[in-house]
């Protein structure tokens, strides 16, 4: 079956396929670089992430655009506080952003676009607006012209959010394109500037664009005037996304987009995540407290998008224990002794699990459904092995049905040491190793080839029969955050 996703803009389970037949053609709205993104930010950029790398297992070949905003309110306040201009305080932050997206294994879109290196296409849209009587100017008497989107000029405006929008005055008008989240007045297409702001010389005044062209200029330039999928936090919903539709379709007369896909908030404790609540994170803040990198991911991911996710640590100690479980079972299953041949049992069982599910992330990428399947198949395999009735082409099998799971999920391959290690680099850069849980600078002291050695030192002892040094080597690693397993298979190891 093709995958079927729920479309903000039908309000029903549409098929999403490439238009074309060739290439989905799709556009998420990316960070604004101001500061370092926190888990709310990253649990919709790793939903678009299933989404992609689920269309990649499908032999879906894709064009994933998404915008880098360095120039807006925020960015311009903090630069000015800094003391610089904003070409030199935003790379620091897109740097951290796309450093935390490789930490997560989220895949990086096929274009990156910046809003300060489109400005020509954004005075462009602006003009074409002008030109159907979308676009209006203000304040050019006073050498001070800013544009505006005319809302009377498109009637179709709240079709996406589905927002009773009576009574909205014409010819009001709103400055701020930070987060207008309860107007639906004109809108700021472009701000004339103030003392001391960045700006560009450009045929239609000096200044600055508004936030919400930014996104509808360059998802045009690379993607068309009409294209597939338009994704993005559901927070986006109204204004931001109401007003691309209503800048780009004004002048194409084409749908923007023919599907929307918006992921729910996430909650940490039940509360909405706020510094005044104390209950802000950043991916930096839970590497810096001892978690992998893909417990993070995993328990981001593990709620589908569209249902809201409630952020706990119980939670994230949840996903590290499934991940232990999965990475143990593969290790398990690697290093087994099969005899050749397969068996009707696990052969049945693989089947099973693989359809299970593939059918639960083609409807609407339901990953909680998907992963129920995975795991009833390592139980199964795991009572099998411990019988013997596990053969080599069944283990063949199971390693491919995992692979198709990690293919999406990306948490069975085990890269959690390079984020956490980068993770401590930058605390202590940044002078904040007093934030740092404590095992885990113990655990860093031991690389994973000072682990190796032990572990081969302990295995030379207990065959000299020298029980007393391969119980301190035991201890030794315990003490530093390493638990060893002892099995008929051999020994593994893994980070507490």
């Amino acid at each position: 079956m093709p995958l079927r996703l729920y479309n903000t803009l039908s309000g029903q389970l549409d098929e999403l396929t490439p238009s074309d037949g060739k290439e989905l053609r799709m556009y998420a709205c990316g960070p604004t670089v101001y500061d370092y993104g926190h888990i709310g930010n990253f649990r919709t950029f790793l939903q678009i992430d299933v989404l992609r790398r689920f269309l990649h297992l499908e032999k879906i070949r894709v064009r994933h655009v998404m915008n880098v905003t360095d120039v807006d309110d925020k960015i311009i306040r903090n630069a000015a506080a800094a003391g610089i201009p904003i070409g030199e305080y935003t790379p620091k932050y897109e740097q951290a952003f796309l450093d935390d997206l490789d930490s997560l294994r989220i895949e990086r879109p096929e274009i990156l676009a910046k809003a300060t290196e489109h400005i020509p296409q954004m005075v462009e849209l602006i003009e074409r607006m002008a030109a159907v009587g979308a676009a209006y100017k203000t304040g050019e008497n006073s050498g001070q012209a800013s544009w505006y989107f005319k809302l009377a000029a498109f009637p179709e405006y709240g079709k996406l959010s589905k927002k009773d929008l009576e009574g909205i005055t014409d010819g009001a008008r709103v400055d701020v394109d930070e987060y207008e989240k309860d107007s639906a007045r004109d809108f700021a297409l472009w701000k004339a500037t103030k003392p001391g702001e960045t700006c560009w010389e450009t045929a239609i005044g000096t200044g600055r664009p508004g936030w919400h062209l930014e996104c509808s200029a360059m998802a045009m330039n690379y993607l068309g005037e009409s294209f597939d999928l338009h994704a993005g936090g559901e927070d986006l919903m109204f204004p931001h996304h109401e007003n691309e539709i209503a800048q780009s379709e004004s002048v194409t007369h084409k749908p923007l987009a023919r599907h929307w896909m918006h992921v729910r908030f996430l909650l940490v404790d039940g509360r909405k995540m706020s510094k005044s609540e104390g209950n802000f994170y950043t991916l930096r803040d839970l590497l810096l407290k001892g978690y992998k990198a893909s417990a993070i991911r995993l328990a981001l991911i593990s709620v589908p998008y569209r249902h809201q996710l409630n952020f706990t640590f119980e939670g994230l100690t949840e996903a590290t224990n499934a991940i232990d479980r999965l990475r143990t079972f593969v290790a398990r299953l690697k290093q087994a002794a099969l005899a050749e041949g397969t068996t009707q049992a696990i052969q049945s069982a693989a089947e099973k699990a693989e359809a299970g599910y593939i059918a639960a992330l083609e409807n609407d990428l339901n990953t909680a459904e998907a992963r129920a399947p995975i795991f009833d198949l390592v139980r199964t395999t795991n009572s099998a092995l411990d019988t013997g009735m596990v053969l080599s082409g069944d283990r063949e099998r199971v390693l491919a049905v995992l692979a198709k799971f990690d293919a999406v999920f990306a948490v069975i391959e085990d890269r959690d040491a390079e984020p956490t290690a980068a993770a401590l680099a930058w605390a202590k850069e940044q002078g904040l190793l007093a934030k740092v849980a404590p095992e885990l600078l113990v655990q860093q002291a031991l690389t994973d080839a000072d682990v190796d050695a032990l572990i081969a030192e302990r295995n030379i002892a207990r065959k000299q029969r020298n029980f007393k040094r391969s119980d301190e080597i035991r201890d030794e690693l315990a003490a530093k955050g390493i638990v060893i397993e002892d099995s008929k298979d051999g020994v593994r190891w893994k980070r507490k």
